[in-house]
């Protein structure tokens, strides 16, 4: 699973370091209007992403971030404080993504991933599976986006 690498000397995080209940702070991204925009215009350019009136006229009551915005600002929260480091292999998908409440410009969002449960790959041992759930507040605890996806993270080589 590690060929063409040295695992050993650049991973800090394996499998056997993420225990069921764990929850994991992931860090926090504060939104700008004119990064709403510009993701909107070159990724999802429906109206009420792309400008003030638009948003107001729509059913979000105001410019909101796209969710895909918001999903790949938990994306990069995510490579940056928990992946960087780890003996992350991937992701088979995720099982849910829901979008709550609009994000809005000069929202704070944070990011904590809880470890819902873990397993063994049965046919690959080297092969960890982690089921986890990923919560995105704003800064006053309103959830906006949550996730849950599973995991694949090589386990922790014997000696």
């Amino acid at each position: 699973m590690s060929e063409g690498r040295d695992t050993m000397a650049e991973t800090t995080r394996w499998f056997e370091d993420f225990a069921p209940g764990a929850v994991h702070d992931l860090g926090r991204r504060t939104m700008t209007r004119d990064e709403i925009v510009a993701f909107a215009a070159d990724w999802d350019p429906q109206p009420m992403h792309l400008d003030e009136a638009s948003g107001e006229a729509s059913l979000l009551g105001g410019l909101a971030a796209s969710g895909w915005h918001t999903a790949c600002v938990l994306m990069r929260l995510f490579a940056d404080n928990l992946l960087a480091g780890s003996a992350s292999l991937g992701s088979p998908g995720i099982d849910s993504l829901k979008w709550l409440r609009p994000v809005r410009p000069d929202d704070t969002l944070a990011l904590t991933m809880t470890v819902l449960d873990t397993r063994t790959s049965a046919k690959r041992p080297r092969l960890g599976l982690i089921s986890a759930r990923f919560d995105m507040t704003d800064a006053g605890g309103a959830t906006a986006l949550t996730m849950t996806c599973t995991l694949m993270m090589e386990r922790r080589p014997t000696p």
